[in-house]
């Protein structure tokens, strides 16, 4: 398996150096060279197997040489025994047709534990082969910073780097990345938005010098890594459901695009998604692109589901290298024309292919709120806010006739309720007690270093702090 930058000026690599880069050297994002393709027969074959075996099956076919099916298998199976569900991704049926995948069972209760906790110790097991030490940097809107650190808390060969918007994640998710007492994590608040964190972690890849000093590798979904674990979950509800003799569609709770392109990815290997819905907050961004076939930046509003405040989604570069059939140089030339104007149009053409498969729409925070509420009171059931968008969505979907009757609806609930109290006890009047091993993270001492957004400033304390560096002459 080989892996091509989205701009198209980066060498090809194989699977671990594509881990360890994470971002293409000419500022794209690698996806596999060809998708790999799964025959009905061989999706029927998966049909009981358990979580780990699935994931060790569907990742194999990505990694290639890189590491021995065995030793990937022990990695998987490792990763998936601390998860607090024995299905791992357990599904429950709020309704005749609509379904809801619970992704928060993992040690930071969040849906990107299903990667983090495998990238963390996919790290390990390059960096410790090759002897070499690495400097992770991300970005965080709230729960990769906190899966990120606690993947990689206390690992030899990584120092961790996670920046947060200063003010604008929820209490909860703070204290999951400030309160780790690790010599090799460090938490900073950053003053701005998601975005301008975002944009820092690009700008410091981009800084080829002080990347290649300071031996620089993303946790963030630039990584192609992290997604890859994120597609067994898409097969995993659809083979439960009737795959690959039945069709399904999923809402998708979406941000960065990360979630929902693993869906797409999937999709391309061969499992029958009928529709996707990208289910997004009042930062519609992704909403109005799938509705008119125009991306617009506006400003970033702060919102109940925090996760998905953002404005620039990292991932949708991957979606459109795609639309461009592949043309990394047009792809770069739209995405940098972007960045300068604020928005481009794609053609009649590929928007059509574009909505061939996608459904979208924008839930704002009231609407969040009443489903929390009307779902509680028809099921029992608690949703986190964000985890509501997406059921919100799925209603709307159905209720508008854009989804196949026949096909079952699978909703994604990226994140414990207990992260987001206020918001839950807002809608139902009661506030979600985190799990008993998390029960005392609001009294634990915190450790959080806050810079401004300023490349001098924070290059200059990663450099200070990391202990991965190229000595140069």
């Amino acid at each position: 398996m080989r892996y091509v930058s989205t701009r198209g000026a980066a060498p090809e690599l194989g699977f671990d150096e594509a881990l360890l880069t994470g971002l293409a050297r000419d500022g794209g994002l690698y996806v596999p060279k060809s998708w790999p393709r799964f025959s009905a027969s061989e999706i029927r074959s998966m049909r009981g197997l358990g979580y780990a075996e699935l994931a060790t099956r569907i990742m194999a076919r990505f990694i290639g040489g890189s590491i021995s099916e065995d030793r990937l298998r022990r990695l998987v199976h490792d990763t998936y025994s601390s998860f607090d569900h024995p299905a791992v991704a357990p599904l429950k049926q709020l309704d005749g047709g609509l379904w809801l995948m619970e992704l928060f069972h993992g040690p930071t209760l969040a849906f990107k534990d299903f990667a983090m906790q495998i990238l963390g110790r996919l790290f390990d097991d390059v960096l410790q082969r090759r002897g070499e030490r690495l400097t992770i940097v991300g970005a965080t809107s709230g729960d990769t910073g906190s899966a990120a650190i606690e993947a990689c808390r206390g690992r030899d060969a990584v120092d961790v780097f996670i920046l947060f918007p200063k003010g604008r994640v929820s209490p909860v998710q703070q204290r999951q990345m400030t309160t780790v007492d690790a010599p090799n994590v460090h938490a900073i608040a950053m003053e701005g938005t998601f975005d301008d964190c975002q944009d820092m972690v690009k700008a410091l890849f981009n800084d080829l010098a002080f990347r290649d000093r300071y031996r620089l590798s993303a946790v963030n979904s630039i990584n192609w890594a992290r997604l890859l674990p994120q597609i067994v979950y898409y097969f995993w509800a659809a083979l439960a459901l009737g795959a690959p003799d039945r069709k399904v569609a999923f809402t998708v709770p979406s941000g960065n695009f990360g979630n929902v392109f693993s869906a797409y990815a999937a999709r391309a290997l061969g499992l029958p998604i009928e529709k996707l819905v990208v289910a997004t907050n009042a930062n519609d961004i992704l909403s109005r692109f799938f509705n008119s076939g125009t991306m617009e930046i506006r400003g970033v509003k702060p919102s109940l589901s925090p996760s998905m405040d953002i404005q620039v989604s990292s991932n949708f570069e991957r979606l459109l290298f795609d639309l461009y059939d592949q043309d990394g140089a047009v792809t770069g030339r739209t995405l940098d024309s972007f960045r300068q104007t604020g928005s481009f149009s794609v053609s009649q053409a590929m928007f059509g292919r574009a909505r061939a498969l996608f459904q979208a729409t924008g839930v704002d925070d009231m609407a969040t709120l009443d489903r929390i509420r009307a779902i509680y009171a028809a099921t029992g059931e608690v949703l986190d806010p964000h985890s509501a968008v997406g059921i919100e969505a799925a209603f709307r979907m159905r209720a508008a006739g854009s989804l196949d009757a026949e096909a079952p609806v699978i909703s994604i609930a990226t994140a414990h309720p207990a992260k987001f109290p206020d918001a839950v006890a807002d809608a139902i009047g009661t506030r979600p007690a985190l799990p008993p091993r998390m029960a005392d993270l609001m009294d634990r001492e915190e450790h959080v270093t806050v810079l401004a957004n300023d490349y001098e400033i924070v290059s200059g304390y990663i450099a200070r702090h990391t202990n991965a560096r190229e000595e140069v002459a």
